[in-house]
């Protein structure tokens, strides 16, 4: 089933969203947008907390995702199996679940969503965009994808308990 939807994705292939998906799915490349807008709200104590959750949710995916799971799973990606199909971006070199891309913006927009929903939402729907990008571009299988949105969702819920126990403790200590 994971290939029927792809090939589906497939063949609505055009010049426009070719470039479009390309540009979307490099927002996603190791998480460095994602790492910029979590520094940002950093920056600003009105957006500390939600910052340090971002960055907490972005590291949780790095090791549960690239460093954990894809390396235990290890599933070769579509474009491994079938490589008969027109790549528009490089091959990746290590395995497709879950996709990295997609756990990362899901975990990065989902702690962005727990304290401003307007500005959540539109993070979520890029995180979307950038999922589908990565089936779009044939390198990962839907499962991947779904796996990476699901995951990315439940990192940024542990990472705000974390952020905010963090956060108390260091008002305790008065070091914030």
């Amino acid at each position: 089933m994971d290939f029927q939807i792809l090939y589906l994705i497939n063949g609505i292939h055009f010049d426009f969203l070719d470039r479009l998906m390309v540009l979307i799915t490099h927002m996603g490349t190791k998480g460095i947008f994602w790492i910029l807008v979590g520094v940002a709200l950093l920056l600003f104590r009105k957006t500390r907390l939600c910052g340090l959750t971002v960055l907490i949710a972005l590291l949780l995916s790095l090791l549960i995702g690239n460093i954990a799971l894809k390396n235990i799973v290890a599933r070769p990606r579509p474009c491994w199996i079938d490589t008969t199909v027109n790549m528009l971006v490089a091959v990746p070199k290590d395995y497709s679940f879950p996709s990295g891309h997609t756990f990362a913006s899901f975990a990065a927009a989902a702690s962005i969503f727990l304290y401003y929903k307007k500005a959540g939402a539109a993070a979520l729907i890029l995180a979307f965009l950038i999922g589908f990008s990565r089936l779009y571009l044939f390198v990962h299988f839907p499962t991947d994808v779904l796996a990476g949105a699901v995951l990315g969702i439940g990192a940024a819920a542990v990472s705000q308990y974390l952020a905010l126990k963090f956060s108390e403790r260091n008002k305790k200590l008065n070091i914030s």
